[in-house]
């Protein structure tokens, strides 16, 4: 007979089997060896400020700061998806388990009684009933356990920690989204604000020159429909400087809920058009497989469904199931744990399946199907961040451009109402010529600080495109 001492250590060696199926390689993606977009652009330092955890700050903001700060604790999507990770890492932790044994604790106790026999004495004095009992009672401890000789556990485990790591990458992916959404909402805010400012400046100016033509008319040196086009200009602006109040609401109202608050607890107060245009340091495309948690999370998504791909080709190999028994067991409890009253029993059962109607064949199919569509998800992915790059380096640029362009229109929009408006009054051109020139000048700066804000904006989606300042090695490794 086999001592259950050599036939438990003969168990655990079987632990030592192999690992079917394919052994996980992170799949190639194309990527190029430079940025077609990226001329001019800046050498990446160790020390520059967009490779810091709050890349915010290169925008020199205060107010953006404090708001950032309360992403990461209150944004409410944020803490969904460190919700969905800890589920994800308590599933690791499930199909660890799967790698012990499972012991069972029981203990019983039961009387059973049959009935008894009624005799009548000679004297006439009556019967006596007698009964008889037995017990049963019973303490034990027993265990089973499927050792993991194919690797089909260890591959699920591997699966689920690919997962865990794909979930903490999501993680970190909706924490920079709700960031930089954060940051191009505050941006264009501040946007109106400018753009308010500039609004209250126009109608300022369209009163006093609503005021000189009011004169000129009362005066007989003007016609009504200069009047007329004096008040239609100022009454406009009137209007599109509540549309612009109605806009900005909306993203302070946006920037509320991003901080996790309700919109009423919120008031940003208007601001000055401060924040400056940050140098984006540069890197090379390669790095950006793992600057980026997008990235990652499609990368380790098929690690998890290639570990899945060996699960499915353990099932064609038979199971081993190993069970153990101990315990004492005894006809009354005194008795119980009597050296003569233990028992034990171990035992092992092998299964394998013999026909399943090709159920094994689909189930490798279909993981390894599965396997495919990840690596092309990852390799999409990957070219879409370089699409995103490129696209932002060239906003970049092209914005720079524009805005010097822009600067230049506006001074002289405004050289030019101040020229007409002395002409007008000298009498030698029309009030149309002045009222063109004071919409194009009001349109001149309005262009230009769109063209800042757009600066600002395509800085917050490269960075954003470069994984802000993750990286792979961010990703928990157990």
């Amino acid at each position: 007979m086999v001592h259950p001492r050599t036939f438990f250590l003969a168990a655990l060696s079987l632990l030592g089997g192999c690992l079917v199926g394919p052994n996980y390689r992170r799949p190639s993606a194309p990527t190029p060896t430079a940025f077609k977009e990226a001329e001019g652009w800046s050498p990446v330092q160790p020390s520059d400020a967009a490779d810091r955890k709050d890349w915010w700050t290169v925008f020199g903001d205060a107010t953006l700061n404090a708001l950032e700060a309360r992403v990461a604790i209150s944004n409410q999507t944020l803490a969904a998806a460190e919700a969905a990770y800890r589920e994800a890492h308590a599933l690791v932790a499930i199909d660890q388990a799967q790698l012990w044994p499972t012991i069972t604790a029981n203990a019983s106790a039961n009387a059973s009684g049959g009935g008894g026999a009624t005799t009548t004495g000679t004297g006439g004095t009556g019967g006596t009933t007698g009964r008889g009992t037995r017990g049963s009672f019973q303490v034990s401890v027993g265990g089973t356990w499927a050792p993991d000789i194919w690797g089909a556990v260890r591959r699920q485990v591997r699966s689920a920690k690919a997962q865990a790591q794909a979930s903490a990458a999501l993680v970190a992916n909706a924490r920079l989204s709700a960031q930089t959404e954060l940051a191009s909402d505050y941006i264009s805010m501040r946007l109106l604000d400018e753009q308010q400012r500039d609004q209250d400046g126009a109608i300022a100016a369209y009163t006093r020159t609503q005021t000189i033509v009011q004169n000129k008319y009362a005066a007989g040196n003007a016609p009504r429909s200069d009047l007329l086009t004096a008040t239609s200009q100022l009454e406009s602006a009137k209007a599109q400087a509540l549309d612009l109040g109605q806009q900005r609401s909306r993203f302070e109202h946006a920037i509320a809920v991003l901080t996790g608050q309700p919109p009423a607890a919120l008031s940003l107060p208007a601001g000055a058009w401060t924040m400056k245009v940050p140098e984006i340091p540069a890197t090379i495309p390669s790095a950006l497989l793992q600057r980026r948690p997008d990235i990652a999370n499609a990368e380790r998504t098929a690690a998890a469904q290639s570990e899945l791909i060996g699960v499915a080709v353990a099932a064609f190999y038979p199971n081993l199931t190993l069970t153990g028994q101990g315990g004492f067991a005894a006809p009354n409890l005194g008795q119980l744990f009597n050296l003569s009253s233990g028992f034990w029993s171990v035992g092992a059962a092998v299964a394998e399946t013999i026909f399943n109607g090709g159920a094994r064949t689909a189930k490798v199919r279909q993981a390894r199907a599965a396997y495919d569509q990840a690596v092309a998800t990852y390799r999409q992915t990957v070219l879409t961040a370089f699409q995103n790059v490129e696209d932002d380096l060239a906003a970049q640029r092209a914005f720079a451009a524009e805005q010097g362009h822009a600067e230049v229109a506006a001074a002289d929009a405004a050289a030019n109402v101040q020229i007409t408006r002395n002409e007008y009054e000298a009498g030698t051109v029309d009030f149309t010529t002045v009222a063109t020139a004071e919409v194009s000048a009001l349109q001149s700066r309005t262009a230009l600080v769109q063209i800042q804000a757009s600066r600002l904006t395509t800085a917050v989606a490269l960075i954003e495109a470069l994984g802000g300042g993750w990286t792979e090695a961010d990703l928990p490794r157990s």
